[in-house]
């Protein structure tokens, strides 16, 4: 099939990618001349993909996808078309910004063809593709959904780091506007994806077709706003765990030795593209749901708790060297997205503290580029704080850190047979005594 791909980032790419290597004719669209140069050069536009440069690689020299930055140059000669445009989220309001993917969509309707499978791949609120795309795309175009062209969402379900192998581990879920749209997008990433056996699965593991568009949407916010609400259940745990000398993640081993409980682990920040997000795009249209509400705000206040117990053990951080290990959301991932680093360096910064900002997947320009001071293992620092998961920091010990007060490790990674004799909070543990 000829296929485009509009928006090439962290997931686009990849798919594209995943697309060509299936045999299909590809074409990425994207509105960054630079993004777009370096996958015609066939250059890896962003690090950490697992098996992206190889497949890109393969994928530009057998001639099955090419870049653009014109929808002109892709959508009239597209049998699908495959969005997988942003949606940014008010951080404020925490209503969607619909902005870019009106406006990809406005240039997808413009050159829409007859015949054209159109599939939106974007997280959004339940509605959107019914309420929103579809009388776009029809307006602007002039062809009638179910007739001239069909509409589809499908939620991308994937983890940055291990998209492709996501792509065979979990059901592709798809909801159409039409049973004719239905039997299209099943048959189409029949043909671009392959999966895993699965015996854990109630049913064999591949297209899932759920019926409309709203379940497919509903599926994919309700499966990551679980796990917001499963988080902010963990953190509530674990601070009372701390005020009340017991080791929360005994606790949670416990409970999950029984099948029925699926208690996730707690953290200083939950951040990323998705899970603090789609909560969000949740609420928009469910304005009722208190229990997902206190969740994001309870994991919103982490950062800001966490510091606050650092500040009673000491007494003040005015004045106090520290420093936050890890910008990047979470481990291994060069990504700053709703990353605890910012809520973390505000709650010290307003405290009067130095803050400087470690991190071993930036250089220290990129972090001055973030507005952080970067930090050297070997300067003398009062208190750290550990923000991010990153394996380096797993057997980080005090003759890194000189003159170290006090360590608060917000993801329970540090070894406490490394700090004997220094101050250390972990979140969910009986509290440190100063």
């Amino acid at each position: 099939m000829r296929i485009a791909v509009a928006a090439l980032g962290k997931i686009g790419l990849p798919l594209a990618v995943q697309f060509a290597g299936s045999g299909h004719e590809v074409v990425g669209i994207d509105v960054n001349a630079g993004l777009v140069d370096s996958v015609n050069a066939a250059r890896e536009p962003f690090p950490g993909e697992a098996g992206l440069q190889e497949k890109l690689e393969a994928a530009i020299s057998s001639g099955r996808l090419r870049a653009t930055t014109r929808y002109a140059d892709a959508i009239p000669d597209a049998e699908v078309v495959v969005v997988v445009v942003p949606l940014v989220v008010d951080d404020v309001t925490w209503e969607p910004d619909f902005s870019w993917m009106d406006a990809a969509t406005a240039s997808i309707a413009e050159h829409l063809r007859p015949g054209t499978l159109v599939i939106y791949e974007t997280t959004l609120p339940v509605g959107t593709t019914r309420e929103r795309w579809k009388p776009m795309l029809e307006t602007r175009s002039g062809l009638i959904e179910g007739v001239d062209f069909d509409l589809v969402f499908s939620p991308e379900r994937v983890f940055s780091g291990r998209i492709f192998s996501d792509l065979r581990r979990y059901p592709k879920l798809i909801g159409a506007l039409s049973v004719g749209g239905a039997h299209r997008a099943k048959a189409f990433y029949e043909s671009a994806l392959s999966f895993d056996d699965r015996d854990d699965l109630a049913r064999p593991n591949g297209v899932w077709d759920l019926g409309s568009a709203e379940a497919a949407e509903m599926a994919k916010l309700a499966e990551t706003t679980y796990r917001d609400v499963n988080i902010g259940l963990a953190n509530q745990f674990a601070l009372f765990a701390s005020d009340n000398g017991v080791d929360v993640y005994q606790v949670i081993e416990a409970c999950n030795s029984q099948p029925y409980s699926h208690i996730h682990r707690p953290g200083i920040a939950v951040g990323g593209h998705c899970i603090p997000v789609y909560p969000r795009l949740y609420l928009s249209t469910d304005p009722d749901a208190d229990i997902v509400r206190a969740a994001r705000v309870f994991n919103a206040s982490m950062p800001e708790r966490l510091v606050a117990r650092a500040e009673e053990l000491l007494g003040s951080l005015h004045g106090l060297r520290t420093v936050v290990l890890g910008a990047a959301y979470r481990g291994g991932v060069k990504e700053t997205a709703f990353s605890g680093v910012f809520p973390t360096v505000d709650a010290l910064r307003s405290r009067g503290a130095a803050v400087r900002v470690h991190d071993p997947l930036y250089t220290d320009d990129e972090l001055r580029d973030l507005g952080f001071d970067p930090y050297s293992f070997g300067d003398d620092v009062d208190v750290v704080i550990v923000q991010t998961d990153h394996p380096e920091y797993r057997d980080l010990a005090p003759a890194a850190l000189p003159a170290v007060k006090l360590l608060v490790d917000g993801r329970a990674v540090t070894d406490a047979a490394l700090w004997s004799g220094v101050p250390r909070i972990v979140i969910g543990t009986p509290s440190a005594k100063v």
